[in-house]
């Protein structure tokens, strides 16, 4: 029984050949391209309005040198999105239920980010791992802290995505399974089950959005710190 629960979260394969990078393609296959007339239709108009919300949510706290990142905060939000969505239908492989893809997407972006503070701003990026007003018998100990906590900063992204999607999947899969047991036996609590199986849908959901937001906005956070 334990392993058909993460049975699906296992990398599917058809004759050999990983399909991740099926999955990976797939969402940018879905995306209605912009086109020459002075008039689009509703769904790029609502496409285009979407990314404009959304790129001047995220470029609110960022100076104005980090504005050069909004195509890539942006265009990482919307893949994010549809990635954990498509993953919602039945039937589909979720790649952001996979901590190596989730941490070769953030541990870049957060190496860009510091290095460059250290390249634009080193003696402040250097600040930040001491604060101000620090005791001197506890420099090297808190030099130590803050270093680490920054080296586990791309580590705290991935997971939290990863175990986010993974908990939300496994949840809706055991409800579903208990939903499908009980309807013989027990028709009214099945129904019962059933109903909170699409409340649970309704949340992955907006876990599916949330969890995105969060990983571009921490990522325009600790560019903050180094722009």
């Amino acid at each position: 029984m334990t392993v058909s629960l993460f049975d699906q979260f296992m990398s599917p394969s058809y004759l050999g050949i990983p399909l991740i990078a099926l999955a990976l393609t797939l969402p940018w296959i879905l995306y209605p391209s912009p086109s020459s007339r002075w008039l689009n239709n509703r769904l790029l108009a609502l496409q285009g309005w979407s990314i404009a919300q959304f790129t001047r949510q995220i470029l609110l706290p960022l100076n104005t040198p980090g504005h050069k990142w909004a195509l890539i905060l942006t265009s990482l939000m919307a893949f994010l999105i549809t990635l954990n969505m498509l993953g919602l239908l039945p039937y589909t492989f979720t790649p952001t239920t996979q901590l190596s893809m989730n941490l070769a997407l953030a541990f870049p972006l957060w190496l860009a980010t510091v290095l460059i503070g250290f390249r634009n701003q080193p003696t402040a990026a250097l600040g930040h791992l001491l604060p101000e007003g620090t005791p001197t018998p506890l420099i090297p100990i808190l030099i130590i802290i803050e270093t680490i906590s920054l080296l586990i900063r791309p580590l705290a992204l991935g997971v939290r995505l990863t175990a986010n999607l993974t908990a939300g999947h496994l949840l809706m899969q055991l409800t579903s399974t208990a939903a499908f047991v009980l309807m013989p036996m027990m028709p009214s609590v099945a129904i019962l089950t059933t109903v909170l199986l699409l409340l649970l849908t309704l949340l992955e959901v907006a876990v599916a959005m949330i969890q995105a937001y969060v990983f571009v906005l921490l990522l325009s956070l600790y560019l903050q710190e180094n722009v």
